[in-house]
């Protein structure tokens, strides 16, 4: 059993990245565009530069997005998972100690999926994977240059 479940690890992976990237860039769409109930669920839109909601809804969109797509997950899951910790305790925790007391258990929820992407990467259907195959593939097929000496 353990065998089967380890080796269905990377597509695990794969699909809690892809599940948690398209919930954070529907927050940055929200926030940026008024799509999906907007900011705050009444259809509205953040200012443009204001800090820092226009900024964390810009994260939101562009993070969410790549690691939806795998594209630089670790990266974009280092950036995400920082911004969401700025969240929690400049705007959450300020309130009060407890997520469940101070609204802030999405930022914490998020904070910690996105690190723990930091870590495992973005798994199978990801394009960082399917680049990473074809670069593999394109150093097996390079003619091996190998210096003479005499």
């Amino acid at each position: 059993m353990t065998g089967r479940l380890n080796s269905a690890q990377p597509y695990a992976i794969g699909l809690f990245r892809i599940v948690v990237g398209l919930l954070f860039a529907c927050h940055g769409a929200a926030s940026l565009f008024g799509v999906l109930g907007g900011a705050g669920g009444n259809g509205a839109t953040v200012e443009t530069g204001a800090w820092p909601n226009w900024y964390a809804a810009v994260i939101e969109l562009v993070g969410g997005s790549l690691v939806l797509l795998g594209l630089g997950t670790r990266a974009a899951a280092f950036i995400s998972s920082g911004a969401m910790a700025y969240a929690y305790f400049k705007v959450h925790q300020p309130s009060a100690l407890w997520p469940m007391e101070n609204n802030g258990e999405g930022a914490a929820m998020y904070c910690w999926a996105f690190f723990l992407l930091i870590f495992t990467g973005s798994g199978a259907f990801g394009l960082d994977q399917l680049f990473a195959k074809r670069s593999e593939a394109a150093r097996d097929q390079a003619p091996n240059k190998t210096p003479v000496t005499a």
